[in-house]
């Protein structure tokens, strides 16, 4: 079983933590990764870009010259997508980019992410918050402590606005509810710090 460090919120060592191999121990599955991510980044588009083709600008009833004997090239609206002021042509319409993704490969992905995470020696479990009130002082002195580099990761067990509150004005940091892991931020951030709580409850749905 990996052990990684336990501290508490000064940033002491208080012990060591087993995690199970099944999560933290898993075979690194790349493609899965890439293509969880992937996916994610594309769902997180809302595809409501839209332009106005010739048939939609306000406009152009008019021919703008007769048809021969101009000169000029022919020509049937001023609202062609050759003219200033005219329509756009093949331009970005409303769609959905959302990118379906089975639950055994983002299971796949998510312990691959926690893997690396555990190899790359950047996962600490933290005993617990011990914050009475939002102090983003006491936040960036734990994290300055335990060496969390510019992006650190927190996962929490339970909804605490206090910790969000401590971590929201800290660049690079972010604060996530276990429920809302996902491969893309563990793939983003420098560090990974989750409770110990958090740890379990990790292991509970990802080690079946």
């Amino acid at each position: 079983m990996p052990r990684v460090k336990q501290v508490n919120f000064q940033g002491d060592v208080i012990g060591e933590f087993e995690l199970s191999d099944a999560v933290f121990s898993a075979p690194v599955h790349a493609p899965a990764m890439h293509q969880v991510v992937v996916a994610h980044l594309a769902n997180c588009r809302l595809g409501t870009h839209d332009t106005k083709d010739r048939g939609e600008v306000r406009g152009g009833g008019r021919k703008p010259w007769r048809q021969k004997h101009t000169g000029r090239a022919r020509q049937g609206s001023t609202r062609s997508p050759i003219w200033v002021g005219g329509g756009v042509a093949h331009g970005p319409h409303p769609r959905d980019y959302h990118q379906k993704v089975n639950k055994k490969v983002r299971r796949l992905a998510l312990r691959s992410a926690l893997t690396l995470k555990a190899q790359e020696e950047v996962l600490l479990v933290l005993d617990r918050f011990d914050l009475d009130a939002p102090k983003t002082k006491a936040m960036l002195a734990f994290l300055g402590k335990v060496q969390s580099g510019k992006k650190p990761l927190l996962v929490t067990h339970e909804s605490d606005p206090r910790v969000h509150k401590s971590a929201a004005n800290i660049p690079g940091a972010a604060v996530l509810h276990v429920d809302s892991l996902n491969v893309y931020d563990l793939l983003h951030h420098d560090q990974l710090i989750v409770t110990a709580e958090a740890a379990r409850k990790i292991e509970e749905v990802f080690g079946r």
